[in-house]
């Protein structure tokens, strides 16, 4: 590593618990190794033959604005040192594509986001990206409900 490079985490976001859990450890990460985070939070259009989004949508704005609302929600006052990203694709593409432009020292992922198959050890973003990337991978587990 030269001396120019600042140590980078790239994190995935989708304001699931894993992925808030997932958040809050590269934040945590970062602060012990001097790094950045960048948090990324993909968006994508339906594939509907023929179909077109009611009135003026606009994702890639509706995406920021519910990063910005996600991240102030699980960091608070350290969301201040986070760089938001919003892409538009596939959320494990985009999120190894954010780590490739980043340099990243290590991609962070919530092993269970809002994905449909429930009875998988990991979700299939997860284990797309710890399949793929061309860093370490960090799978952080969806903390544990507390019992009553």
């Amino acid at each position: 590593m030269n001396s120019e490079h600042q140590y980078a985490v790239v994190v995935g976001v989708d304001g699931s618990p894993s992925a808030d859990a997932a958040l809050r450890w590269a934040v945590w990460h970062a602060g012990l190794v001097g790094g950045s985070v960048t948090a990324v939070m993909v968006w994508d259009m339906p594939m509907i033959y023929n179909w077109e989004p009611p009135g003026d949508q606009n994702f890639a704005r509706q995406t920021a604005t519910e990063l910005h609302r996600v991240i102030n929600e699980a960091l608070g006052d350290a969301a201040a040192a986070v760089h938001m990203e919003v892409a538009q694709g596939h959320p494990a593409g985009a999120l190894l594509d954010a780590a490739k432009d980043a340099a990243a020292d290590l991609i962070v992922v919530g092993n269970r986001g809002y994905g449909g198959f429930t009875g998988a050890l990991l979700g299939s973003v997860t284990q797309h990206v710890v399949h793929h990337a061309s860093c370490p991978v960090v799978v952080v587990r969806q903390p544990a409900e507390k019992k009553s």
